[in-house]
């Protein structure tokens, strides 16, 4: 076993040396930025409550952005189905003569969801689209609001076939935050549900996420102090009913743009502070599904501005993308977690030219993350991408390294499972080993291993987090040697 760990520690810093990096930089392995967009336009995937413009299931990537190549602002969507090596061509989800801006996407399974402001109506209302083929086509728009104020800003998160989405609104002649639900993937959709209700100030930037029927909501609010702070609210049922704000952030000076992901238990809040006389990242973490939350973590130290933070979380794994002005322009920065939010890495900088590279938005899947902003460099503004394959550990572990007389592939524990189970497999030779999930369909959910092994038995663990229930498949090939089984997720 320890000669195992030494000879793939050696591995890592030899593909670090040979990258260029160093040894606190060996797990990052960022490939080139990939331009999404071309054309003359204006094209944004932005969100003043930083929700998230790509969202990922298995091999398939999802990007939302809002675009003006069409004389007004139209959303428009675009997908890879090898997560992120290739893309497919731009579509546009809205046709209409007044401006739709500020998506959000999330996807369990197959299933896509996208939210947006649109003012067709004559004042800004939230707008839904969903497609059911992993974005091959889309329903038709639907209006999800329906008043004389504003309505702007939505975020959407997703588990199984519940759908939940919090945006900002002032009906009530300051903005509140607001919320609604579907139970049946997005079919039909419950009544508004106010959840703040401040009549002399302001809660805006809502961003929402969800574990299990544990629904997550933080935003910035004005009500105290004369500044912007931080406040959080939760709902156990499935927003069925919440509970009480959480203030999370006690300073005075702004603390705004809330960005917010949880796994399991555990919730990750992140935000930009100016407590240190300019913006910078600060961090914040519960490990109690919200009931009581840890210090403030400052994640940035640099005499510029930091700002505009996207978290996303797999298992222990907290990853955080934000844009930074410390080398004279603005510029695209990560930092990742690998215990939970305990202790972070080194800052890495993704991005790197004259012009301005703004508003990034990071998800995962599978041992990848993804990071999407829009880019000033080529005259205009473009959605560009970049991937770090490797930047995820998926966590397989060698259990003995005693030579099986066979292959074989075990039965995964527990199983039906909710949401992770383990799976383990026993190699008879040493060579490449590809370990995958599928859903019934025969559809990739998942590589969960692709590398070449020595003999020995190992394991790995599958998060199923963003699926739905049903039955799923995993399969195994390693030389000659093939064979699948079958595992239950229930929720």
């Amino acid at each position: 076993m320890k000669k195992l760990i030494y000879t793939l520690a050696f591995v890592l810093i030899l593909q670090c040396i040979y990258l260029g990096g160093n040894i606190q930089n060996c797990s990052a392995q960022w490939q080139s930025d990939v331009r999404l967009t071309n054309n003359d336009s204006i094209s944004y995937p932005y969100n003043f409550n930083n929700a998230w413009c790509v969202a990922s299931s298995g091999s398939v990537v999802h990007v939302v952005w809002f675009d003006k190549r069409d004389g007004n602002y139209e959303i428009y969507y675009k997908r890879s189905t090898d997560a992120g090596v290739n893309w497919g061509t731009d579509t546009r989800l809205t046709s209409n003569s007044s401006d739709s801006r500020y998506p959000s996407v999330a996807v369990s399974g197959s299933i896509i969801h996208v939210v947006w402001y649109d003012n067709r109506d004559g004042n800004n209302e939230i707008y839904y689209k969903r497609s059911t083929d992993a974005g091959v086509s889309w329903g038709a728009d639907t209006r999800l609001t329906n008043n004389t104020g504003n309505s702007r800003s939505p975020s959407v998160a997703v588990t199984g076939s519940v759908v939940h989405i919090a945006w900002e609104d002032n009906r009530n002649a300051n903005y509140d935050i607001y919320y609604k639900r579907s139970s049946d993937g997005g079919i039909s959709w419950g009544t508004d549900v106010r959840m703040t209700n401040n009549n002399s100030s302001y809660s805006e930037s809502a961003s929402i996420t969800v574990s299990g029927s544990v629904v997550h909501v933080v935003w910035q609010d004005y009500r105290d102090d004369g500044n912007y702070e931080i406040y959080y609210k939760r709902s156990t049922n499935d927003g069925v009913s919440c509970g009480a704000d959480t203030r999370l952030s006690f300073d005075s000076h702004p603390s705004v743009e809330p960005s917010v992901a949880v796994s399991g238990s555990v919730v990750h809040v992140a935000w930009q502070d100016y407590r240190d006389g300019n913006y910078e990242i600060y961090y914040k973490r519960s490990t109690n599904d919200g009931v009581s939350w840890g210090a403030d973590t400052r994640l940035t130290n640099s005499t510029s501005n930091s700002s505009s933070p996207s978290v996303s979380v797999s298992g222990s794994v907290v990853h955080v993308a934000w844009q930074d002005y410390r080398d004279g322009d603005w510029e695209i920065y990560y930092k990742r977690s690998t215990n939970d939010g305990v202790s972070w890495g080194v800052d890495t900088r993704l991005t790197n030219n004259t012009s301005d590279s703004y508003s990034p938005s990071v998800a995962v899947s599978g041992s990848v993350v993804h990071v999407v902003w829009y880019d000033y460099r080529d005259g205009n503004y473009e959605i560009y991408y970049k991937r770090d394959p490797t930047g995820n550990p998926i966590g397989i572990q060698n259990i003995s390294t005693e030579t099986p007389s066979k292959y074989s592939l075990s039965q995964n524990y527990p199983n039906p499972f909710n949401p992770t189970t383990v799976i383990s497999f026993q190699l008879s030779v040493a060579g490449q080993v590809v370990l995958k999930v599928y859903d019934v369909m025969g559809r990739e959910v998942q590589t969960l291993v692709n590398e070449s092994l020595k003999p020995g038995t190992y394991e790995t663990s599958f998060d199923g987090l963003q699926l739905t229930s049903g039955v799923y498949f995993y399969k195994i090939t390693a030389g000659d040697f093939s064979e699948t089984k079958k595992m239950l997720m229930i929720k």
